[in-house]
């Protein structure tokens, strides 16, 4: 009888990869915890890790608690509502006062794309990703951890935890990742750049904007709409001026609610069987790399624009064109004062860090129809 009950108990039945990943559990919470990095998200992530990893529970498998939630990640629910609550919380007004902010975060999905031919072409002993693998990974260069959870689930579901938490992981390590990239390519002339004041957009603009964005996106890209759609609903919904009490909720009841649903079940199938592989550390390293691509593509562009306007853009901008928003916009001001302290380049960066949201979105879905 004692034999039978200790066979019962998890400490029987766990395995290496399972503690590992406890351990792992434990260092994503302090990080969340103690550091902050993205602690809303990182610490739902990190224990739904943590839940996954206990042998016997049956959380994971066909009709247990996680399995359930998950059929929202599976079916590709959660990412849209996050960025319905994302839109609702955006102020597009400072890409509508400087519209070439467009052609930045545009230029800041070139990540993206060089990540996933260099991805689809990986043919080692061992490793090696199919086309729609590869597209999952090279979302990551987005910094937009619904997109790359959204298309993950789409295309290569089994990938989703490590995507997801390297998503996530670079998300919270831009403070560091950003600045040596951003002081490598730009001279302390170019950083020095102070730029004019924003012109102030008018309501009318605001409202059509995000009317003629779904517009154009549905008619172009079709598959992108579930993601572009319910970002401009939000911000519709934010800036039409009738209804504040969707906007609100959609800002923190409802994005709340959803982001403790996507980290649980996101950590959740972060199972150690599958999670530590090869497969996971080439994906964290090109992730890695991704991100590095896609702040330069931002980066370079910006000189590019530096010099077509003569001297009027500051090329430390074009950083922000990755969609962590806000914190590439704040990392790019500090960046920006420590040449010097009046400089402010906040609101300037908030035009391509609110380009690069939509970008993302639309070279998921770029990818999806392609691959789907």
């Amino acid at each position: 009888m004692l034999g039978t009950l200790w066979e019962s108990t998890g400490l029987y039945a766990v395995t290496w990869q399972e503690a590992v990943m406890l351990v792992i559990a434990l260092v994503l919470m302090y990080l969340g915890i103690r550091k902050k990095y993205e602690p809303l998200l990182l610490v739902p992530i990190a224990f739904g890790v943590f839940l996954a990893n206990f042998p016997k529970t049956g959380i994971m498998e066909p009709g247990g608690l996680l399995h359930v939630l998950y059929k929202g990640i599976e079916l590709g629910i959660y990412p849209p509502l996050i960025f319905l609550g994302v839109g609702a919380m955006t102020d597009f007004g400072p890409l509508l006062a400087n519209p070439r902010s467009l052609l930045l975060g545009a230029a800041a999905q070139l990540g993206i794309f060089v990540t996933f031919m260099i991805a689809s072409t990986v043919s080692l002993p061992g490793l090696s990703f199919t086309m729609q693998e590869a597209a999952a990974i090279a979302i990551i260069a987005g910094a937009d951890g619904p997109t790359a959870i959204f298309l993950t689930a789409m295309l290569a579901p089994h990938l989703l935890a490590p995507i997801a938490i390297a998503a996530y992981s670079y998300m919270a390590l831009v403070p560091i990742i950003q600045p040596p990239i951003m002081k490598l390519l730009t001279t302390k002339a170019e950083q020095r750049i102070k730029m004019t004041q924003l012109r102030k957009v008018s309501r009318v603009e605001k409202i059509l904007f995000p009317i003629i964005v779904t517009l154009f996106s549905g008619l172009l890209v079709p598959n992108s709409l579930p993601l572009i759609g319910t970002l401009m609903l939000g911000n519709l919904l934010r800036e039409c001026g009738v209804t504040q009490r969707l906007s609100y909720t959609a800002q923190n009841e409802l994005m709340n609610i959803v982001t403790i649903f996507v980290g649980l079940t996101v950590g959740a199938t972060a199972n150690g069987a599958a999670f530590i592989s090869l497969s996971t550390i080439s994906i964290l390293l090109l992730g890695a790399a991704s991100f590095a691509l896609a702040t330069a593509g931002g980066v370079l562009f910006g000189k590019i624009l530096s010099v077509i306007s003569k001297g009027k853009i500051n090329p430390l901008i074009g950083a922000a064109g990755v969609s962590a928003v806000p914190m590439s916009a704040r990392v790019v001001q500090l960046v920006g004062q420590e040449e010097d302290r009046t400089n402010f380049l906040l609101m300037h960066a908030m035009g391509p860090n609110v380009a690069g949201v939509i970008g993302s979105a639309i070279a998921a879905g770029v990818l999806l129809s392609v691959l789907g």
